[in-house]
């Protein structure tokens, strides 16, 4: 039978339909009463008096008042790290049989956060609705006997202290569906491969006995992926290998910064779809492959809150301030940037995941990543968030004809005490462009682009500097830091201390 033809039947009997993008709202509205019904009789439903939120005549305003922010710090000194020493009921009902191991982007120790069985529901659910979106797409009718590749970290998920651990993608590859696992690749032998470079090297040789239509994961270690693979085969490009490939689904960071390398990796185009699939739950999905967003789902267990994202509201370690009031899905506005808030059926209350979006369809609650709270270059009053680091490196690529695959930028002070921006740029090749024009470039960019930038450019940020590394120094940076593969992402924006220890890697490999 053919794979989507089974999986779309599996979602159309199982009742999934696109919510109506009139009752957004009240959805929004209806899951934080479930979430708060759910979990009024836990500690935290105890401590912040849920069942009295409930009778409010305006829940989201009890809500707001009731309870502060609460940062990964917090609620797991609260709430989560009692759970994993044998106490039941602190955040959500039970107990959860799963912790996802959050790799963030610092050599900092993984987080770890909860996993229920009401979540995994709910990230089911979100990908049957894409694959539902699939259908939309002008694709051969052979597709749909296409099978499906999905790189995730290792689904050899590790027991500690009687829970299942790894990381988000690993635990939703060891819980598919039984109907969907003679179509899934690379299989759960390969998948469980913990060293990366190991599992990448058995995908590549078994890559040609497979016929892939579909992949995900996140873009870097997807396209690395596809170069181990072309490498392997002597080929020109992965069309070469997998003639049926038509579709990719990007997750975890923004796909635009590694656009035109990918597509160099292809021969001819495909499509791609976004995903956002967080360690804290599945948030939001591409649903119309002719938009530029993904849309939040709104009746999937999560409540959505959004506060502006100005400096006022966040302080220097990259945390929302208590004073800092969030709005709700009906309240926010098109093309501003808000840091994002959730509440899940995980236990997650009034969350700082750390990832900044923008608004781009309200009507239809679509939005774009555009980076984190902690990646925001704000030292001497620049205010670059991500997407604006972004739209620089993809101007910077178009003016030059280059290939930026991976980049990293810090604040630090010159040798004259003058603050200057660091720019690292990892390139697919070497390159006759000199760093000087380079950061011209990038200087004249953000200056015509960003009025904050300018501003601080005429006071106290002396200018930019660029240094062109090889791709590979990125990779074995993560590599460094024992981060590879899975939900790794490369930090866009250094604070102080990662940038030393960034430099005095630079220095071992030179």
């Amino acid at each position: 039978m053919a794979i989507l033809g089974n999986i779309v039947k599996q979602a159309i009997k199982l009742g999934d339909k696109l919510i109506d993008l009139e009752k957004g709202h009240q959805a929004q509205q209806a899951t934080l009463r479930h979430l708060l019904n759910y979990a009024r009789f836990t500690a935290i439903g105890r401590a912040y008096d849920f069942e009295d939120i409930l009778k409010s005549d305006d829940l989201e305003a009890a809500f707001r008042e009731a309870l502060p922010y609460f940062s990964y710090e917090e609620i797991n000194q609260k709430y989560w790290q009692p759970l994993r020493e044998g106490k039941i009921n602190q955040s959500w009902l039970g107990s959860p049989d799963y912790f996802a191991l959050s790799s963030g982007t610092t050599g900092k120790e993984s987080k770890r956060i909860p996993v229920t069985q009401e979540m995994l529901d709910s990230i089911q659910r979100a990908g049957r609705l894409q694959i539902l979106a699939l259908n939309e797409l002008d694709l051969p009718a052979d597709f749909f006997e296409k099978e499906i590749l999905m790189l995730s970290s290792s689904v050899d998920l590790k027991k500690h202290k009687g829970f299942l651990e790894g990381e988000i993608s690993g635990i939703s590859a060891s819980t598919i569906p039984f109907w969907f696992r003679s179509y899934y690749r690379p299989g759960e032998e390969i998948a469980s491969i913990n060293d990366w470079d190991k599992r990448v090297e058995r995908i590549a040789k078994e890559a040609p006995k497979w016929d892939i239509g579909a992949i995900s994961g996140i873009p870097s270690w997807v396209e690395l992926m596809l170069e181990k693979i072309i490498q392997h085969h002597k080929v020109d490009h992965i069309h070469q290998v997998w003639p049926n490939l038509e579709v990719y689904t990007s997750g975890g960071v923004a796909f635009s910064p590694y656009e035109k390398s990918f597509r160099q990796k292809l021969g001819r185009p495909i499509h791609v779809l976004d995903t956002y699939l967080a360690s804290e739950g599945y948030l939001a999905t591409q649903l119309d492959p002719k938009s530029e967003g993904m849309r939040l789902l709104l009746d999937n267990g999560v409540y959505y809150e959004f506060v502006p994202h100005k400096a006022e509201h966040i302080d220097e370690s990259g945390k929302v301030k208590p004073s800092a009031r969030a709005l709700n899905i009906s309240e926010v506005e098109e093309d501003e940037e808000y840091v994002l808030i959730i509440s899940t059926n995980a236990g997650a209350w009034r969350y700082m995941i750390g990832d900044t979006v923008k608004i781009i369809d309200k009507e239809k609650a679509e939005i774009q990543i555009t980076g984190r709270t902690k990646f925001f270059l704000n030292k001497v009053g620049s205010q670059l968030s991500v997407q604006k680091i972004d739209a620089a490196i993809k101007a910077l690529e178009s003016a030059e004809d280059l290939s930026i695959k991976e980049y990293t930028v810090s604040a630090q002070r010159n040798e004259e005490g003058e603050f200057e921006h660091y720019w690292y740029l990892g390139l697919d090749e070497r390159t006759a462009v000199s760093a000087e024009k380079m950061a011209s470039r990038l200087d004249e960019y953000l200056q015509e682009a960003n009025k904050n930038y300018k501003v601080a450019r005429n006071k106290a940020l002396k200018g930019l500097r660029v240094t062109a590394l090889d791709a590979d120094t990125f990779y074995d940076w993560n590599d460094h830091q024992k981060k590879k593969g899975g939900q790794v992402k490369m930090e866009k924006v250094m604070g102080d201390e990662q940038f030393a220890k960034w430099q005095d890697f630079l220095e071992q490999q030179s």
